[in-house]
């Protein structure tokens, strides 16, 4: 076989650059992508999302249906629930979420994994029915890795909030129409009523007020004024003073006093009026941004956000001077990771190079062993369509590592060749015997690394990274026995006799 592919090396190249090419292809379009896996702790993650400007004890009363219903459940081991903030940071990925009155937070703790997805499940189906109307409720696992909102997310950038809303809209529209697609939604949500009180100048100056003065004296009565500060320790904490009347205020309860002692009711100042105005407003980089985000239900994020990135090219391209769309969500954290890596790979490039010419010590040689590092991406996309595993960022790791295994067979192989010269065999002779020589302890350490990681395919972080060490180390392994003779013979235009 050895002596075929010499003899037919320009074959055996073309046939071998031709998978290579079919596997990046496959690995581009086929092989779904991934940031970092679901986790496979007990925990499931409720989170309530009441509209935007209810009162805490609103979202109170949707959580204590959604306690009753879990306390009920004999997957349920515990339960916690945080009204108005989000939970404390337990774990890496549970990021914590800013105080809100409408949001709330219930952490479920299943018996064991397989009691997390029936809880999940249950939930899911009462929430499919209809039985929260009154609010946006999420329920999700831990993930593995960074923080990630929400999977899939797109930012709108620009100057006005109206404008940000009326694109965001048409994305959200895009959104829902695709089939993997769960609660999509922006991240402002609804406009908010808001209670503001018009002035009258004209009654303001014959009381001798101003604006700023008439302001002050509302913020005391229904938020209050920091009057102090008290130390503890090495922290200063402000004293608040505010009016003594319960938390719930009426506009018509609100008094104003005058310089010369006098109350009187806001209302003889001005006018109250009604406006809607934006509950959130939140910048990126300086710039007004509205996020729309969903999450996604049996299909990988970062594929179905290439697929409505693409959808949107029409809407992207109508887009209005000084606004533009970013991805958001995994893909942005992907990305982010993967530049972490690639900051250094330029040095340890230049590094692996220079030690790979003190060994081979010709150019050609070099090159040779060079060449066969991405011959490991044709078993490692095998490997993960046949047992249907996604590539994700432990997998780019083991892509990396990759490479370097099959450059260390690449050595041993060339170098052989190099002292078969050395002794005197023809050329012939020298190639082929020096790949029969190599090829027991060549593949002997394949097959052991392969068995080392098959324990690893059955976890649920380091099952893809396994997959495609397995698969890239067993048929890159069979590819370089064959690929380097007939490489090493073509570059180095060996006559090889019939």
């Amino acid at each position: 076989m050895i002596t075929w592919c010499v003899q037919y090396r320009k074959t055996v190249v073309f046939i071998t650059l031709g998978l290579l090419v079919i596997s990046a292809f496959g690995m581009a379009t086929q092989v779904q992508k991934q940031f970092f896996p679901s986790s496979d702790r007990p925990e499931v993650l409720i989170s309530v999302f009441a509209p935007q400007g209810s009162a805490i004890a609103t979202t109170d009363e949707t959580v204590k249906r959604l306690e009753a219903i879990l306390m009920d459940m004999p997957e349920v081991k515990s339960l916690s629930a945080y009204i108005g903030a989000g939970a404390p940071r337990f774990f890496v990925s549970a990021n914590p979420e800013q105080p809100d009155p409408a949001f709330a937070k219930l952490i479920a703790i299943g018996q064991d994994v397989e009691g997390r997805d029936r809880i999940i499940s249950a939930l899911e189906t009462r929430i499919a029915v209809g039985e929260f109307p009154e609010a946006r409720v999420r329920v999700t696992r831990l993930l593995y890795g960074p923080p990630v909102a929400w999977p899939v997310s797109f930012r709108v950038l620009g100057p006005e909030p109206d404008q940000l809303r009326e694109i965001a809209h048409q994305i959200r529209t895009l959104m829902t129409g695709h089939p993997n697609i769960v609660m999509p939604h922006l991240e402002w949500d609804e406009r908010v009523p808001t209670l503001y009180l018009e002035l009258d100048p004209e009654n303001l100056g014959w009381i001798g007020l101003t604006p700023a003065e008439v302001a002050r004296q509302l913020q005391f009565q229904l938020r209050g004024v920091a009057v102090t500060e008290l130390r503890q320790g090495i922290r200063s904490v402000q004293l608040v003073a505010r009016n003594a009347r319960g938390e719930v205020m009426m506009p018509e309860d609100l008094e104003i006093k005058t310089r010369d002692g006098r109350k009187l009711s806001a209302q003889q100042l001005g006018k109250w009026q009604v406006r809607y105005e934006e509950p959130v407003i939140k910048r990126y980089n300086r710039d007004l941004f509205l996020a729309v985000q969903a999450d996604v239900e049996g299909a990988q994020p970062p594929d179905v956000t290439k697929e409505i990135w693409s959808a949107m090219t029409g809407l992207r391209e109508q887009l209005p001077e000084g606004y533009r769309i970013e991805i958001g969500g995994t893909v942005e954290q992907s990305a982010k990771a993967n530049a972490s890596i690639q900051t250094l790979q330029p040095v340890m490039l230049a590094l692996m190079l220079i030690f790979i010419m003190l060994q081979m010590r010709s150019f050609i040689g070099t090159l040779t062993v060079l060449a066969t590092a991405p011959l490991g991406l044709i078993g490692a996309v095998l490997a993960l369509l046949l047992f249907n595993q996604p590539f994700g960022f432990t997998a780019l790791l083991g892509l990396i590592g990759l490479g370097g295994i099959l450059m260390r067979n690449t050595m041993i192989l060339t170098q052989q060749v190099q002292d078969n010269f050395k002794a005197g065999m023809v050329a012939r002779e020298a190639v082929v015997e020096a790949a029969v020589q190599r090829a027991r302890p060549v593949v002997l350490t394949a097959l052991a690394a392969v068995l080392a990681f098959v324990p690893l395919t059955f976890d649920l972080f380091w099952g893809p990274l396994a997959y495609v060490l397995i698969g890239g180390v067993a048929v890159g392994t069979l590819i370089t026995l064959l690929f380097v003779p007939a490489l090493y013979a073509l570059w180095f235009r060996l006559q090889i006799e019939d």
